[in-house]
């Protein structure tokens, strides 16, 4: 709704998911200047040529190693314009909690706080959840920004684990 209310000049979506891609056309059919590809988000930014002012990524970062976190970091630098940003909103680890804690209560919350899902589809998330998610901490996620040039890192807001990250390079 807020993309309908105030229309950027582009929106290029890119989603694995054909699934994915055909409801966000749906839901943006309205707005102009949209585009969609079905494509691994870092290979996305890797590859474009372009640039852009924002780079948003909903639960789809703590999908990759760390190593492929770093390089979205570096390909997000270079694509951002002056004054851009990189937005997150992801799931993120405490200090000091491992992965298997954070999945050990992660898991836990969707069991008892995902009332509305069937529990065959509950099992299915909660394994995808368990083999696929690899969360960063706060620190490691701005110490990852801040070696490829992001430099600024804000905490938009906090959900539980769920996070909303913006970073940015300083404005010299």
């Amino acid at each position: 709704p807020c993309l309908l209310e105030v229309p950027p000049v582009m929106y290029q979506g890119v989603d694995l998911s054909a699934v994915a891609l055909e409801e966000a056309r749906a839901h943006l059919s309205e707005m102009p200047g949209v585009s969609f590809q079905e494509a691994d988000l870092l290979e996305a930014v890797v590859r474009h040529a372009g640039r852009f002012d924002v780079i948003f990524s909903g639960f789809a970062v703590h999908h990759l190693d760390s190593a492929a976190k770093q390089r979205l970091f570096y390909a997000s630098a270079m694509r951002l314009r002056p004054g851009g940003s990189l937005m997150l909103v992801d799931i993120v680890r405490e200090v000091g909690q491992t992965r298997e804690a954070f999945l050990e209560g992660y898991l836990k919350m969707m069991r008892t706080r995902w009332t509305e899902v069937l529990p065959e589809q509950l099992e299915e998330a909660c394994a995808h959840v368990a083999t696929y998610d690899f969360p960063e901490t706060l620190v490691e996620l701005r110490n990852m920004a801040r070696v490829a040039g992001l430099t600024h890192m804000e905490l938009v807001g906090k959900y539980g684990q769920h996070h909303v990250l913006r970073f940015a390079m300083d404005a010299d």
